[in-house]
């Protein structure tokens, strides 16, 4: 893992990236990628996932998951979610999280690369049913920066909570910044 954590340390710098990180990690947090605007926000994000020591398992639409394809993608950590049909994925991702001593899971809030009205809900209804708490973390084009930003512990009051996590992104743009979806629950 130490080799492949500096390869994929070295490409982001040698591409002109800079590295965020934070001084203390929680065990366990839902990590919500904003915005995601782009096809290259995925492959800067697993090389992010790749130049920390972190080892996190990300979420993605289950077609991505058919085939040889799938395969790869799992071995990259991801887990596959319908967004077609209510399966019981919050509560079994928050059970997930009450199993392990450590679990970091990837989230893209906005959950397609297309202007939304807002959020998906799903993480803030994780990271609630787990008890843990909310790693935001951003790939922001004109700074060339990707990682992690801040953490907060969501209190359950979700107009106070996003408007902390708005806060977080203030000033943070993506590759495409009118695609990104203004920071509300729908």
């Amino acid at each position: 893992m130490k080799v492949m954590r500096g390869s994929a340390r070295l490409i982001l710098k040698l591409m002109g990236w800079k590295l965020l990180d934070l001084k203390q990690r929680p065990a366990k947090a839902v990590v919500i990628a904003y915005p995601h605007t782009s096809n290259w926000d995925f492959p800067l994000t697993l090389l992010a996932l790749a130049a920390l020591p972190f080892g996190a398992k990300w979420v993605g639409k289950d077609t991505l998951f058919r085939g040889m394809q799938g395969l790869i993608m799992r071995r990259l950590g991801g887990i596959p979610v319908s967004r077609r049909e209510r399966n019981g994925f919050v509560a079994r991702l928050a059970e997930e999280f009450r199993q392990r001593e450590q679990f970091h899971l990837v989230i893209a809030t906005e959950g397609t690369r297309r202007l939304q009205a807002g959020w998906k809900s799903g993480f803030y209804r994780i990271a609630m049913a787990a008890g843990v708490p909310v790693i935001m973390a951003v790939v922001d084009y004109p700074k060339r920066e990707v990682g992690l930003l801040s953490s907060i512990t969501l209190s359950g009051d979700e107009d106070a909570d996003m408007s902390q996590i708005a806060a977080c992104y203030d000033g943070r743009r993506g590759y495409c910044h009118e695609l990104a979806s203004p920071i509300r629950l729908v």
